[in-house]
């Protein structure tokens, strides 16, 4: 074993040590080999910790869940954190898993089936703040709150590439172990950052987590996949997990998912439909067919002659993928189709916990769809044609048709009808998803759109 991790563990010893009003610790833990050593050196090192001196810093081992990771590296990761939690209050440890996920209206299915987003690229990735950063950074946030400040540590390592030895370098602070994080009084710890490769693979295969079992499963997933794991993402700074790393199946930042692809001819055949699903919103971003004239933000100012239509699409349909608009709502539906075909085909193979949708994304869609007008395409019908089982998307479906059929009652003009079924469908939505801001801009859009249509 290599003669640094004495050192690195005595280190680890004196940090715990230093305090005398402890700031917390936040131990960045994704299940993959960086961060599985970061915790057992930790771990580890605070048992030879004497007990008269008592472990009272408060440490959380964050794991942040996309909701569309990789579902074999899902269950390994949640048992790992169970047995984490067990052996932690065993042994009378002081770690505390914490699981953090985006918030409804910032799920991938949310933004790219329900508002159109276009699948993620190198130069309009909006799924890291969405699905990583935020989470983890409002988690961080409340512990600063309550404590004032706090110490993040991650398993990056400098051996890892040239951009993060960088990044090390660049944030440390010079005769100290902590380096500053973006947040105001947060600091990094970085214990690892002098390990090699071959120095942290010897260890796993040499020394057996201290929460029990051995590091064998997770040599196999890499040797598997020949992958890398996808790190905790606290800033933007932080590379992509795409190409080879675990991380999300729907990534679609680089062409092929070498990870998923290694699995699939390592015996995991079932994950075909991911691979195929994720090809396909690879290729679907990039036909102009399945998007929209305009962009989102536009989308009650699309014109209705001819001639503002010809006059859009010379400014923003001519020009490369970045000015194209949100996807179709038929493109749309198509991909939620293929979603539930999948999770349907993977389900019947492997049972019924992997769910690659949940229902609460499903019903955030409809209330998606039903802002934006899209009448013709219902979730419920697809799904209940995929699955042959009555979905109630919306409790209150049936009073909402009394209420547009009394509404066509009252108001015969169709540009007052729609003016007043669109603003009372931003309401619900703000309200559904929690989120009022906005709104008043949406009203004056709605206006705007109506005294054009008069015109």
């Amino acid at each position: 074993m290599s003669l640094i991790i004495p050192f690195i563990e005595e280190e680890i010893i004196d940090q715990y040590l230093t305090d005398d009003n402890p700031r917390p610790w936040i131990i960045g833990f994704s299940g993959g080999k960086d961060s599985t050593m970061l915790l057992q050196l930790v771990w580890n090192a605070l048992k030879k910790i004497p007990p008269e001196l008592q472990l009272t810093r408060d440490i959380y081992v964050i794991c942040n869940d996309t909701m569309v990771e990789n579902p074999h590296i899902v269950d390994f990761i949640n048992r790992t954190l169970a047995s984490i939690s067990k052996a932690s209050v065993e042994q009378n440890m002081p770690f505390q898993v914490r699981q953090t996920t985006p918030r409804l209206e910032d799920t991938f299915w949310v933004n790219l089936i329900g508002k159109g987003y276009p699948a993620p690229n190198n130069t309009f990735r909006w799924c890291t703040e969405r699905l990583k950063i935020n989470p983890t950074t409002e988690f961080i946030k409340s512990k600063i709150n309550e404590k004032g400040e706090v110490i993040i540590l991650l398993g990056t390592r400098s051996a890892e590439s040239q951009n993060r030895a960088r990044s090390i370098k660049k944030h440390a602070v010079k005769g100290q172990r902590l380096r500053k994080h973006i947040l105001p009084n947060a600091y990094v710890y970085a214990p690892i950052k002098d390990i090699e490769t071959n120095e942290l693979w010897q260890y796993l295969q040499q020394v057996p987590p201290p929460w029990g079992g051995t590091n064998k499963e997770l040599v196999t997933l890499y040797k598997n996949a020949n992958s890398g794991d996808c790190p905790l993402v606290i800033d933007e700074s932080t590379p992509s997990c795409g190409n080879s790393r675990f991380g999300c199946w729907v990534c679609t930042v680089v062409k092929k998912d070498k990870s998923m692809e290694g699995l699939i001819l390592n015996g995991e055949e079932w994950m075909y439909p991911l691979l195929d699903l994720r090809d396909e919103l690879v290729n679907g971003r990039n036909i102009r067919e399945n998007r929209e004239i305009f962009r989102r933000h536009r989308r009650f100012k699309i014109a209705k002659s001819e001639v503002d239509k010809k006059v859009a699409q010379s400014e923003e349909g001519e020009q490369e993928d970045g000015s194209w608009g949100a996807y179709t709502p038929v493109y749309r539906a198509k991909i939620l189709r293929m979603v539930l075909e999948a999770q349907k085909e993977i389900q019947e193979s492997q049972g019924e916990t992997i769910q690659l949708i949940t229902h609460q994304e499903l019903i955030a869609i409809q209330v998606t769809w039903y802002r934006d007008g899209i009448l013709n395409h219902k979730v419920s019908d697809i799904y209940n044609s995929i699955f042959d089982i009555h979905l109630k998307v919306n409790k209150h479906q049936e009073r909402r048709e009394q209420e547009e059929q009394l509404l066509r009652e009252i108001f015969d003009d169709e540009i007052e009808f729609e003016f007043i079924q669109k603003s009372l469908n931003i309401l619900r939505t703000k309200t559904l998803m929690l989120k009022k801001r906005g709104l008043s801009n949406d009203i004056e859009n709605l206006v705007e759109e109506a005294i054009n249509q008069r015109k």
